[in-house]
């Protein structure tokens, strides 16, 4: 069926509580799972992060929230157990237990304010469809589509030079050539019959990698990779990279996949997410680092 928000889990995880003794973390997994019927292949599902399980990050935030608000317990590790304020909160709950309904719990209140002080409930239930691992992989998106449409803009208004420049950093960065040993060289300025920069693979150039760089607005249109293509040809190259700040055309992407030289497309959108990933035009500005309890640090011998 799906995936539940971690707010819906949350009444399934106090219902099945409810009806059993202490339970591991595990059966009420596979509880929440059955009334949603989450499929094996959505519980397998991960994080954008790649560090947790979907399905098992927003079972655990239910089961972290019910627990703050005292209406669910824990005496051993990944055990639990409904509380007498759970027993006699559920016959009367709503369907769908929200982070605003648990907010009239004292308990739920004091755990908020001593690590929320100046937040608002109400700002926290407009936000809480999401886990806040969620929440921070959301605002994480945002930021970077922000630099990639600054850096984008910034590609666009630089020189055609300077633009192919970029060009060859990112790929020496990416671990094509070395910058140091004179492996990458640019061509002649705006070009040089079709290819405007050239990428040893090997200190000795037994291998090249021909690149090609367009800083365009218009779409980049099969012609333009047939006259790349060729000039591969001329120089007896089997590898290419074609790069734009635009797009490449549905005519163009089928083109290549049919010829028999290795040419890679990478337009404006891919082109600003590699040069983030490795580091070209962009510097840390910060950087938050999440801790969790060492579990068996509090093991006693």
């Amino acid at each position: 069926m799906a995936i539940p928000q971690f707010q819906e889990a949350m009444k399934p995880v106090l219902e099945f509580l409810s009806r059993n003794k202490e339970s591991h973390t595990s059966e009420i997994r596979n509880y929440v799972a059955s009334v949603f019927k989450t499929t094996n292949e959505e519980m397998e599902e991960m994080l954008p992060s790649k560090r947790a399980k979907l399905f098992y990050n927003r079972v655990a935030w239910a089961i972290q929230y019910l627990k703050m608000a005292e209406l669910i317990e824990s005496e051993k590790r990944s055990y639990y157990k409904i509380t007498n304020a759970g027993k006699n909160y559920l016959p009367n709950s709503p369907s769908n237990i929200t982070v605003q309904d648990l907010s009239k719990f004292e308990a739920f209140k004091l755990k908020k304010d001593s690590t929320e002080k100046s937040e608002n409930i109400q700002e926290i239930q407009t936000l809480s469809s999401q886990t806040p691992e969620e929440m921070i992989q959301t605002g994480y998106n945002i930021i970077l589509s922000d630099l990639s449409s600054e850096l984008l803009k910034l590609l666009k208004s630089s020189s055609p030079y300077f633009f192919e420049f970029i060009v060859v950093d990112l790929l020496i960065k990416m671990g094509y050539g070395d910058k140091n040993d004179a492996n990458a060289i640019l061509t002649k300025k705006s070009g040089d019959e079709g290819v405007d920069g050239i990428i040893k693979e090997d200190k000795l150039g037994l291998e090249f990698i021909y690149v090609q760089a367009k800083r365009w607005e218009n779409p980049v249109g099969r012609q333009e990779i047939q006259k790349f293509a060729g000039a591969l040809q001329g120089q007896r190259a089997k590898k290419g990279v074609f790069i734009t700040t635009s797009r490449f055309s549905n005519d163009a992407v089928e083109y290549v996949n049919k010829i028999e030289s290795r040419i890679i497309l990478i337009d404006g959108n891919e082109l600003t997410k590699l040069m983030i990933e490795y580091g070209v035009g962009v510097s840390e500005k910060e950087n938050f680092i999440i801790k969790k309890i060492d579990t068996d640090y509090f093991v006693e011998e």
